[in-house]
């Protein structure tokens, strides 16, 4: 591994990743995903006329084929949608593969006479990239780097002078619209910002790879954060951390696994860290990922069995009832449906948050913890009040829809329900609603 070829892989994948990670972000936060794979496969024919027209790769024919290709496609996609009454999806399926198939004809038919591969189109060449090169201020850089950083800048030019309009019409067009943006214009824009760059990053990774870098770090993003700048911002350095390593790994892993010096293409490699970066977001994104919203629910489940438990216990207490800690957790187990191993971790938090204790052989509230239990059955039968009058679930059905309400009330709403509720203090079984000390 070299800096003077090796590190010009790096840095191309890096660009390459940063351009498609701008508009790719715009279009995953509007649903908009497979509209990237829509345009990277619908520009082929205007690459290919572009090129057949002034039989070079240099110049501004591609880009501009390619954007009047890729903005064809959108809106061509729109009107089967809309006049034929086709599904999005298939509309976007039915005029994309129609492109990329008129587009791969052209490149075939025009292979002799313009100087265009169609594997190169497909895959890409990034490997072949550093030794095409040319002399920028005296120094030797790859051809390529130059359409690359010039779609960067231009990308996140615009990104910055139209970030309001962009954000507006994406999340609501409707309220753009009535806000004086145009978002039927804004969405074309971002068509023919989207094209331009799969035209960019097409020499060096190909039409597929350009999908992967179009969709994957920014869908990674979402699971990282909400806010859409730092949503772009975490896209950019997720996707050239994917082409680090991609490259990285290109040339060890297959060493690792089949020995000796072999190795596999870069572009692929890129693509494939992209997918592996997104499971890992997927699985530890704090907040979002897999572990993170399985332990939220595991907690969630504590707290209701511990306030489920902590309210059967002030029932029990209410009536002057047997709490015998073989009959309470009798209860727990068959009323309460807590299993054994959870009734041992609710007996463990209770004991711990000094909410209850037991003495001798009986489970007895303490004041902490008749308070917060006081708080709970209030809530539950205030509830129960409420629905009493104002829905129509029977008075025997409603414990079960007050008992998943009352988990989730807080004293504001408390409050509310105090309120529309009025001078009421019992229920509708005649139960008194207890007053709290927790919320006084």
């Amino acid at each position: 591994m070299t800096f003077d070829y090796d590190g010009w892989i790096i840095l191309i994948g890096v660009l390459v990743a940063a351009c498609c990670a701008v508009p790719g972000s715009w279009l995953v936060v509007r649903g908009m995903g497979m509209m990237g794979d829509a345009i990277s496969h619908a520009v082929l024919p205007g690459i290919a006329l572009g090129f057949l027209i002034s039989g070079t790769r240099s110049g501004g024919w591609m880009f501009l084929g390619a954007a009047v290709s890729g903005v064809l496609a959108a809106v061509l996609t729109q009107l089967v949608h809309r006049w034929g009454r086709v599904e999005r999806g298939a509309a976007m399926g039915l005029v994309f593969t129609s492109f990329f198939s008129l587009g791969l004809l052209l490149i075939v038919q025009t292979a002799d006479t313009v100087d265009l591969d169609a594997n190169c189109v497909l895959y890409g060449a990034i490997e072949l990239a550093p030794l095409d090169t040319i002399d920028l201020l005296g120094i030797e850089v790859p051809r390529v780097v130059v359409p690359l950083a010039i779609v960067l800048l231009a990308n996140v030019l615009l990104t910055l002078v139209f970030y309001k309009e962009l954000l507006a019409s994406s999340f609501d067009s409707a309220l753009a619209t009535s806000q004086g943006f145009a978002a039927r214009w804004i969405h074309y824009g971002l068509m023919v910002l989207t094209a331009a760059t799969c035209v960019a990053c097409f020499e060096a990774v190909g039409s597929i790879i350009t999908v992967a870098l179009l969709v994957a770090p920014p869908a990674t993003a979402l699971l990282l954060t909400r806010r859409m700048k730092w949503v772009l911002v975490w896209a950019i350095g997720l996707g050239g951390a994917a082409a680090g390593l991609g490259h990285i790994a290109a040339i060890t892993v297959p060493g690792w696994i089949l020995g000796g010096g072999l190795d596999t293409s870069s572009a692929g490699m890129m693509a494939v860290i992209t997918f592996v970066l997104f499971l890992v977001a997927a699985f530890a994104a704090p907040g979002r990922g897999v572990l993170a919203r399985r332990w939220a629910t595991r907690r969630d489940a504590m707290r209701i069995a511990i306030e489920d438990a902590l309210g059967l216990l002030f029932r029990l207490e209410e009536r002057s009832m047997d709490t015998d800690r073989e009959v309470v957790e009798h209860l727990l187990r068959s009323d309460v449906r807590i299993g054994p191993r959870r009734l041992a971790a609710v007996r463990a938090r209770l004991r711990r948050g000094a909410l209850a204790r037991v003495d001798g052989t009986c489970w007895q509230l303490t004041d902490a913890g008749r308070s917060e239990a006081s708080s709970l059955v209030r809530a539950h039968r205030l509830w129960e009040t409420y629905l009493a009058g104002r829905s129509t679930i029977p008075t025997s059905h409603l414990h079960a829809a007050a008992e998943r309400l009352e988990h989730v009330t807080d004293r504001e709403l408390v409050e509310e329900l105090e309120a529309e509720v009025g001078p009421q203090r019992e229920d509708p079984h005649g139960r008194p609603i207890p007053e709290s000390d927790l919320w006084n």
